[in-house]
């Protein structure tokens, strides 16, 4: 009972990390152009990743909870993953780094089974990191096109347009608030199961509460802790106008719902740096910050390995514990 008290805890903890690390990769757009305050966009995304979360996590939650490892893992098991990954969440919050918790997750889930030899479905596992490796580029290249498409669009002089071109942008800028609330809910949908995914494999909880629940520590997150991860993608990655800002938020919710449509999930933040890198090459490379970008590539590639040696290392210190205080 205790186990099973202590995995909710950092079930919730977790989700809450979870909502406020990705409050710049859903309204950091929106924001960096003025276009809602920090309080509104935060008080904006809450319920809305609430919703994805309780309405369309399911197939997620089932594959997190149930198919990435051959047998299932203790509720102890559980705990350490959740324990780990939560925790180096918050290093990269605390840091403001934008990393991916679903990779965080997934390999800290890998380095646990692999010490307690619940063994892993390697074949899941390597369709994720394919998914991975693509998503930020497909989203890099659709960024880039967008953006002259709609630079194209701009620069149209028709008598038409000519009158009415403030009125347009003022429609893009509140289409860009629309597009940030949409990857909101991809946000609810895509991410809760690092959370609560646990939940359902440990069977503490079903698919549909699971949900629920983690919907509401995402809500919180993103409340009470989301503001300085908010700031940092929308001023510090790339200098943005409106046609970069809704090409990169276009592209993003796009690429991660279609994920989520397949029952799979992908990284919200590696698809937003995609797409806003993308974006901004369509205008120079001076207007991308190259030493920020380079440090959240960093972070990509530390956090998996972290996630896995700590995983790995942990679980098999608390197998060895009982044997070396046997007499």
């Amino acid at each position: 009972m205790f186990a099973d008290l202590l995995l909710l805890a950092l079930a919730l903890g977790f989700a809450a990390s979870i909502g406020a690390h990705y409050t710049g990769a859903c309204m950091g757009m929106p924001h960096a152009l003025s276009l809602v305050s920090a309080r509104r966009a935060l008080l904006l995304m809450a319920p809305v990743a609430f919703l994805g979360a309780a309405l369309a996590s399911h197939g997620v939650e089932a594959r997190v909870g149930q198919g990435l490892v051959m047998h299932r893992l203790t509720v102890s098991d559980e705990v350490v993953v959740l324990a780990i990954a939560f925790a180096l969440t918050t290093v990269y919050n605390r840091v403001q780094v934008p990393t991916s918790t679903i990779q965080l997750l997934v390999f800290s889930l890998v380095g646990v089974a692999l010490a307690s030899g619940a063994g892993v479905r390697w074949r899941a596992i390597g369709s994720l990191v394919v998914l991975w490796a693509i998503a930020p580029l497909v989203a890099l290249v659709l960024g880039f096109t967008l953006t002259h498409g709609l630079d194209g669009l701009r620069r149209l002089r028709s008598r038409w347009l000519e009158g009415r071109g403030e009125v347009i942008w003022r429609l893009a800028g509140s289409a860009l608030v629309l597009i940030g609330l949409v990857a909101s809910f991809a946000m609810g949908a895509n991410d809760v199961a690092n959370a609560t995914g646990a939940l359902v494999g440990a069977r503490v909880m079903t698919v549909d509460l699971a949900g629920v629940v983690g919907g509401l520590g995402l809500a919180a997150g993103i409340i009470i802790w989301g503001r300085p991860l908010l700031g940092r993608v929308a001023f510090d990655i790339v200098r943005v106008d409106r046609s970069m800002a809704l090409a990169a938020q276009l592209v993003q919710a796009s690429v991660v719902l279609a994920a989520v449509s397949l029952g799979y999930f992908t990284s919200l933040n590696q698809a937003l740096v995609g797409a806003m890198a993308g974006a901004g090459l369509a205008r120079g490379r001076d207007v991308v910050h190259g030493p920020v970008l380079l440090g959240i590539l960093r972070g990509w590639i530390l956090g998996p390995t972290s996630g896995l040696v700590l995983g790995y290392g942990l679980s098999s210190l608390l197998l060895l514990g009982p044997h070396l205080v046997a007499p």
